[in-house]
């Protein structure tokens, strides 16, 4: 991959200097995995950070019996910073939701580099403030009706990972599980927003290539109250 590609698939790296781009290429290790196998354990957390070069991942929490699915993350996100910035142990690990192509740099190497280079220091800091920023909205919304809520996790899913076809925003067709802990709404809830959207016409579910396309995100948006 080149130096101009990387910086163009991965925000973080957007304003990093020529020379950090080339180190960072030469030192990532690049993972591929199937649908439905476990990228991170929880006992991984903090050796390295992971980049979402292709396909889609989920963190999932464990408690016991219980897996919840916290997070989703699509092409160009990242994951294991906050485990190598607070050196704390984690229970959750990170399933591939669909075939993923991930993109590994160690812990160590990775905080050299950020104390190194200034921009991408502070790169970092904006998109974890972006990611608070969206949780704060989630937690201002959690009372608020289920179909709201849905409507603002595929909101930002499209936002943040779609592409933009002549047809709508594509993403992937998230399992209702999946989708439901992410909103922290109930399953039956969320099969029940979903087949209502569907048959409005603002969301469409392509079962065989396993994607989901947003027709009418202003609609949803609107729905979610974020215009």
């Amino acid at each position: 991959m080149k130096t101009t590609a990387f910086s163009e698939l991965f925000p973080l790296f957007s304003s990093a200097s020529p020379e950090t781009l080339e180190w960072l290429l030469s030192i990532a290790v690049e993972h591929e995995y199937p649908a439905g196998r476990a990228v991170l354990m929880e006992d991984a957390w903090g050796n390295a950070v992971y980049f979402v070069e292709s396909g889609w991942v989920k963190v999932r929490r464990h408690s016991g019996e219980e897996v919840v699915t916290l997070a989703i993350l699509g092409r160009g996100d990242f994951f294991g910073e906050m485990a190598i910035l607070d050196e704390s142990p984690r229970s959750t690990d990170v399933v591939a939701l669909s075939p993923v192509k991930l993109l590994s740099i160690s812990a160590q190497r990775f905080i050299q580099t950020l104390f190194k280079d200034s921009q991408l220091h502070h790169k970092m800091l904006q998109l974890m403030v972006r990611r608070l920023r969206q949780t704060n909205f989630r937690f201002q919304i959690q009372h608020r009706a289920p179909a709201i809520k849905l409507a603002n996790t595929l909101v930002l899913l499209g936002e943040n990972y779609g592409k933009s076809t002549p047809h709508g925003t594509e993403i992937f067709n998230v399992p209702i599980k999946d989708l439901a802990d992410v909103t922290d709404i109930n399953p039956d809830d969320a099969a029940k927003i979903m087949e209502k959207l569907d048959s409005k016409g603002w969301i469409k579910i392509d079962t065989a290539g396993q994607t989901m396309r947003l027709l009418n995100m202003r609609q949803l948006a609107h729905l979610a109250g974020k215009i």
